[in-house]
């Protein structure tokens, strides 16, 4: 149901699922790339086991929280209609 009461049409269930898939794919890259860049010390440098260990959860905690934040905030912006403008394209009221 969209805000006014109705069914949401086919375009708007596909833009859903877009923007679903989008905010999935970059919470999951920025996550990634988080995670290595805090963990991927332990792989190339001979650090005690406890230290390896805390970089590792570190890693871990710090992933799993910028995966959440970056859904959410792609989620609400989708929810409120901001979107970022799209390079190239002409604005038509100008």
């Amino acid at each position: 149901m969209d805000s006014h009461g109705g069914r949401r049409t086919k375009v708007q269930q596909d833009a859903a699922t877009v923007e679903i898939g989008y905010a999935l794919v970059s919470a999951g890259f920025a996550a990634a790339v988080l995670f290595g860049a805090v963990a991927g010390p332990t792989l190339l440098f001979a650090l005690p086991r406890a230290l390896r260990t805390a970089l590792v959860w570190i890693g871990l905690v710090a992933a799993a929280v910028v995966f959440l934040a970056r859904v959410v905030s792609v989620l609400v912006r989708f929810r409120r209609g901001t979107h970022p403008s799209q390079p190239g394209r002409t604005n038509p009221d100008s």
